[in-house]
C-alpha cells in the first residue's frame, strides 16, 4: 500500500462545558502520514497547540483497538467517518486526500450534552442498561456448555446484538436522536436467550421508560442506525424490542 503525506484543514468544534456556546474552530495539521489513524492525527494536532500554548481539544478515547465505542466523534457529518462498520480510532488518513478539509463534531443529541469540545455525557445509556436489572442465574460453577440447549439461530442472532458496544453512533446519526437500536441490542441478546427468560417482561418495560425519561427521540425506520452503526447491529432489533414491549405491556394488562 503507497505511503504519502498530506496537509489538511480541521474544523473542530470547541466548547469550553455544557452551558457556553461552543463553535467550529480551524486549524492546519501538515506532512500527516496516511497511515496514521484518525486519532493519531489528533494527538499531533493537540502536540501542536501544547507547543503554541494553547488548549488542546477533549476527545474521547480508551483502548483505540476499536472495541469499546469511546472514540466517538462526527466527521464530516458521519458518525466516526466515512468508512463503513468501523470506530473513529481504526479509521485511517487514507480515507482523506491532500488538502481537504475536514469538519468534526461531538455527537448531537440532548441525551449526550457535551461535557467539552468533543466530549459528551453518555451515561443516560448506562442508566438505561441499569433499568433492565439483572438476570436470575446461578452464578456458582460454571455449567457445561451444552446444560441448557439454545436454538443454533437465536444464540447467533443473540451474540450479533452483544455486539453493540454503546457508542451512540446510532443516536447522533438518527435525525430524531433515537436509542431504539442501542436499547433494541440489548433487550434482545437476553431475549433470546433462556436466561434471561425470568425478567423478560419487566426488563424491557423498564428499560424503554428510563429510554423515554432520558429524552431520546421516537424511531421512523430511516434506517440509519444500522447503516452507520461500527457494529453493523441489524434493525431487526428494532422490530424485535416492539415485539417484546408490545407482549409485555398485554401480560400486564392480564395480570
Amino acid at each position: 500500500m503507497e505511503h504519502y503525506t498530506m496537509n489538511l484543514t480541521l474544523k473542530v468544534w470547541r466548547q469550553k462545558n455544557k452551558k457556553t456556546a461552543g463553535k467550529l474552530e480551524s486549524y492546519k495539521v501538515e506532512n500527516i502520514s496516511s497511515e496514521m489513524s484518525f486519532l493519531e492525527m489528533f494527538d499531533v494536532l493537540n502536540e501542536q497547540l501544547i507547543i503554541e500554548g494553547k488548549e488542546p481539544i477533549a476527545f474521547d478515547h480508551d483502548c483505540r483497538e476499536g472495541i469499546c465505542g469511546m472514540c466517538s466523534m462526527y466527521i464530516n457529518g458521519q458518525a466516526h467517518g466515512p468508512w463503513q462498520q468501523n470506530t473513529t480510532c481504526q479509521l485511517h488518513m487514507r480515507a482523506f486526500k491532500d488538502g481537504d478539509t475536514i469538519v468534526v463534531e461531538p455527537w448531537r443529541s440532548a441525551a449526550f450534552p457535551v461535557v467539552k469540545d468533543l466530549v459528551v455525557d453518555r451515561s443516560s445509556f448506562d442508566r438505561i442498561i441499569q433499568a433492565g436489572g439483572y438476570i436470575s442465574v446461578n452464578t456458582g460453577n460454571a455449567v457445561d456448555a451444552n446444560a441448557i440447549p439454545i436454538d443454533k439461530k437465536n444464540a447467533d442472532d443473540a451474540f450479533m446484538a452483544a455486539a453493540c458496544i454503546g457508542c451512540g453512533a446510532c443516536v447522533a446519526t438518527c435525525k430524531n436522536g433515537s436509542a431504539m437500536l442501542f436499547v433494541g441490542a440489548k433487550v434482545s441478546q437476553l431475549a433470546l436467550l433462556p436466561q434471561g427468560g425470568p425478567e423478560r417482561e419487566s426488563r424491557v418495560l423498564n428499560m424503554v421508560a428510563q429510554m423515554d425519561v432520558e429524552g431520546f427521540g421516537n424511531c421512523t425506520n430511516t434506517y440509519a442506525c444500522e447503516a452507520e452503526c461500527p457494529k453493523g447491529i441489524s434493525v431487526a432489533n428494532i422490530a424485535r424490542l416492539n415485539s417484546e414491549y408490545l407482549k409485555a405491556g398485554l401480560s400486564t394488562e392480564e395480570n
